[in-house]
């Protein structure tokens, strides 16, 4: 049975054999260590050698002895997840920052933080959108003599951690997973399907607010298609090909529309005072007719 505060993810099936045994112990000793056991540990669940290797990797860079302070890569980790606008990271270790000891105040926005941990930013985002851009200058800026130096070991950390907490962006996004508050009142996966039979009521199943101002765009929709097709009916010799072509112009143009001034309001709330130019973002290297920018080869 699920308990209340228990995330609420696509129905899945725990592998047999033994493995079910195993993702047990593990899900029993992060409840017992962390207190909690996440959405990206339940959805990590249908791959229970995978998560032990995730943990443990966590593990290393969050709470094992390192050259930085536990609250500093708790907020590194922030800096990075709110660059790829991940608000399900950044609720997630803005808890953890606060729980190990972290200054308040600097959850108000990176102007915050100390220097030192802002003079990350520009590497942060060029690793985030465009890392073949980096060069030894940005290195040698960082390590250079002075109150807010980096040591190389602080650095090499510093740098682990936001490409890690990039990556991780990317899987919270491409598994759907929501932060708290946005679906059944705690932090979960967006169903793909509508619930079965015994679960909760289908208003729920349709992640909340989310739901609602999905069933409002539709109603939208709906309201201009009928009003397009009245203005049809006074032309004539419309196909009905024409008429099918004008809808999906209509449909597409819908999907198209800008979040709503709530949701922008609110994301800039809460993960964009993490972020410094805001409007920087991935480029394609290998554009055809230019200069392609210096990239780092293997071989």
């Amino acid at each position: 049975a699920r308990s209340p505060s228990t995330p609420c993810c696509p129905s899945w099936q725990i592998p047999q054999e033994g493995a079910e045994g195993s993702l047990r112990q593990l899900l029993i000793d992060a409840l017992v260590s962390a207190g909690r056991v996440d959405s990206v540990a339940m959805v990590m669940g249908l791959h229970p050698q995978y998560l032990s290797s995730f943990w443990k990797t966590q593990r290393l860079l969050l709470h094992m002895d390192g050259p930085l302070p536990y609250h500093k890569r708790h907020y590194i980790a922030i800096m990075a997840a709110a660059r790829h606008q991940c608000t399900y990271l950044v609720s997630l270790h803005t808890e953890e920052f606060l729980q190990v000891g972290g200054n308040p105040s600097w959850l108000q926005g990176l102007h915050c933080a100390p220097t030192k941990l802002r003079n990350l930013n520009e590497i942060n985002k060029l690793l985030a959108h465009q890392p073949w851009l980096i060069t030894k200058d940005h290195i040698e800026v960082l390590l250079k003599p002075g109150e807010d130096s980096w040591s190389l070991a602080e650095l090499v950390q510093a740098l682990v951690l936001l490409t890690h907490y990039h990556s991780l962006a990317s899987f919270v996004f491409g598994c759907g997973i929501h932060p708290e508050g946005e679906q059944d009142g705690g932090q979960g996966c967006r169903p793909a399907s509508p619930h079965s039979d015994g679960s909760p009521a289908a208003d729920d199943s349709l992640g909340g607010s989310g739901g609602r101002d999905a069933m409002q765009e539709v109603e939208v929709l709906m309201e201009r298609m009928k009003l397009l097709q009245e203005s049809q009916l006074g032309e004539e010799g419309i196909t009905q090909e024409e008429l099918e072509t004008r809808f999906e112009l209509e449909k597409t143009e819908s999907l198209l529309v800008a979040p709503s001034e709530v949701a922008e309001e609110s994301l800039r709330s809460s993960v964009l005072c993490f972020v410094e130019d805001p409007e920087f973002g991935y480029k394609d290297f290998t554009r055809r007719g230019q200069q392609a920018p210096p990239t780092f080869r293997a071989q």
